[in-house]
Formats: C-alpha cells, structure tokens, sequence
C-alpha cells in the first residue's frame, strides 16, 4: 500500500483500507476502483492522505495504534461528554460532567493497552476524519501521541492515567468556545483569537469541579498551551511552573494539530510537524520531550512514497526501531526508470537520505 495525498489519487486507484465517518461509518469501502465523484467527496469530507493499493506495494502493511473499536467507542464516549456540558440547563449550572465521565477511565486502559501493544513508532495520519468531528478526533490522537511519550518518559500507571483523563479532556473549554469562531476559515482577529484562548479557563473550570476527574486532569486543559518561556496562556507562566502532564500535551497538541486536516489548511506531514516541534525545543517545548516524541512517533510512516538524495525514488517499507529518521525503502524507480523492486536500509546506507517526500501538498493545494 502506498499513503498518498487525495490530491494525486486518480481515478480507479483501489484504497488499501476503508475510510469512515464521523459516526464510524464507511465512506468509501477498500478494493473499490475509485470515481472521480468518489474522489471529489473525499476532499470535501477534508480527508488528506488515504492508502492506495497497487501490485508492486501490496504486501507492504501499515498496522493501526489503535481499534477501530477502540477509535469508535472512544469518539462516542467523548462526543456525548463534550455535547451534554454545552446543554443551556448544564451549563447555568456548575458543568456537571461527572454522569457522563464515568466511562472515560474504560477509554484510557483501551488506549493504553492498544499503545503497548503496537510495537512500531506511532503514526496516526491516515486516520480520516471530518471537519465537524475534528474536535473529537483530535482529543483522541491527543490522548494516543501523550499517553505513548509519557510510557516512554516512564511514567507508572496511576500518572499514565491521570494523564489520559487530561488528555481525552485537555478540549473541552472549546465547546464553550461560539461556532462562528472556532470553525471559522479565515484568519481571527485579536477579539477572536482572545476569546479562543478562554478554552483553557473554561475547560479547567468544569473539570475542577468534577468529582470523577482528579485536578491534576483538570490542569491538563488549563496548562497545554502554556509555554516554557512564558508566552503561552491563559497565565504565562513557563519553565518547572507548568506540570509534566502540561508539557506533555503541549507536544502532543501541537503535533496532531499541524499534522491534521484542518478547515483553514491541509495536513503537513510527520517530519514537518517534529521540525516545527524541534524549532521550539528549549524555548517553546521541553527539549529532551521532543527527542523522545521523535521515537516515538513515525517520521516517515509506511507507505510514504519518497525520493533519496541519489534520486532513486520508492516507498517507506518498514520502521526501524528507536531509528525512526532512517526507515526501509522499497526502491521503485532507477534515473527516472520503473526497475524490480528491491529494499534500501537507510541504517546500514548512512550516506543515503531522504529528501522529498511525494505526498507532500503543492503551494496550492496546502493553502
């Protein structure tokens, strides 16, 4: 299977793996020769990056982090705690969210449970989702890429779950947040953008008071988008005053974030959200997080189809383990030429790197 951008797939291109909807339904079914109205309904559903099959690519196999029972229940559980706190009678009220989180402890041990099995670095970009959904969808990534760095950051259990709840809950101040703002495609305005940034108060304010979330999850949604330099918010405060579970989340946040289909732009791919990361190691994020999140994650995820410094040109075969910038290459082409394929380990041919990858969006595609 080969991960491509939905703008380069073309008609009667066969998807490796189904994409569904916001409700767990299929959208479109895998095996199918695709047309070009299934194509275009793709697009307009905002998926970004889908699994092609093809002869040469067939056995090649990309494994999910987590079930899609998992994925499912999970984004039914959030979905129904985030809609009942936005009710008119709950929230003239102190957010009662304590009926409807009982469940959300079930959510993490699945999660976890499915992150420790997967023995691969984590790569959730084919995941497809729509863009009215994306909050809930986002929670769950979240959840996926914090709970994986805070296992490898050797957390134990109880913090592993407290930083699940955060996690799965870090959002939920947004459905407080007018749908005119958050959905909106063009650029904020400072009032705008203001009344964003009051998500982390409000989602902290209806944790607090939640009997079956302890505080330390709470502070999830009021820390993660603090900064270590202090110029995040809603306090500013930076350095060893924002928790672990903050600094953690804010990682994870970032990354889904820029690497997810978004109403305003399209997905970047795994190497460009850690260089984002990278960018701001020491200064925005914690520094030694970011190079444990760089293990953890797949910074060229099955499938991807891309172009050596030598110009051979194939696609992403196999991981290598803690070596996730130097992956297995199935070697496609030759000099422009379609050759028998053959496999490049980027771990034993150190003179070898990657310099495009194919999936990547043009300027105006990405914009």
């Amino acid at each position: 299977m080969r991960l491509r951008s939905v703008y380069s797939i073309k008609q009667n291109d066969r998807l490796a793996k189904a994409i569904y909807n916001e409700n767990g339904q299929v959208l479109v079914q895998a095996g199918i020769p695709l047309s070009n109205a299934m194509i275009s309904r793709l697009k307009a559903k905002g998926i970004t990056f889908a699994y092609v099959d093809d002869d040469v690519t067939s056995d090649i196999y990309f494994e999910e982090v987590i079930t899609e029972q998992t994925r499912h229940s999970s984004i039914n559980t959030i979905k129904k705690s985030f809609q009942a706190v936005t009710a008119p009678e709950v929230l003239k009220k102190s957010f009662e969210v304590d009926k409807v989180s009982r469940s959300f402890g079930g959510i993490v041990s699945n999660i976890l449970h499915d992150v420790r099995k997967h023995k691969e670095a984590i790569s959730l970009l084919s995941s497809a989702y729509c863009y009215d959904s994306y909050i809930f969808h986002h929670s769950l990534n979240v959840t996926v890429y914090a709970l994986a760095l805070g296992e490898r950051l050797g957390l134990n259990e109880g913090q592993l779950k407290d930083l699940g709840l955060g996690s799965l809950l870090h959002d939920i101040g947004k459905m407080a947040v007018p749908t005119e703002v958050l959905h909106k495609k063009n650029a904020l305005t400072d009032e705008e953008f203001a009344v964003i940034k009051e998500h982390t108060t409000a989602g902290y304010e209806m944790l607090r008071k939640t009997h079956t979330i302890p505080l330390l999850s709470a502070h999830c949604a009021y820390q993660h988008h603090e900064r270590l330099n202090g110029s995040g918010y809603p306090r500013g405060i930076g350095g060893d005053e924002i928790h672990l579970y903050g600094k953690i989340i804010g990682i994870a946040d970032v990354f889904d974030a820029v690497t997810s289909n978004r109403i305003y732009r399209k997905a970047r791919l795994p190497h460009e959200g850690l260089e984002l990361l990278y960018a701001g190691a020491d200064n925005l994020f914690d520094k030694k997080m970011v190079e444990v999140f760089a293990k953890t994650v797949a910074i060229y995820p099955v499938g991807l189809e891309v172009m050596l410094n030598d110009g051979r040109q194939g696609v992403v075969s196999k991981q290598n383990k803690n070596m996730n910038a130097r992956p297995v290459i199935r070697i496609l082409q030759e000099a422009g030429r379609v050759i028998s394929p053959y496999e490049v380990d980027l771990t034993k041919e150190l003179n070898i790197t990657i310099v495009k990858c194919e999936a990547r969006l043009s300027k105006e595609e990405a914009s």
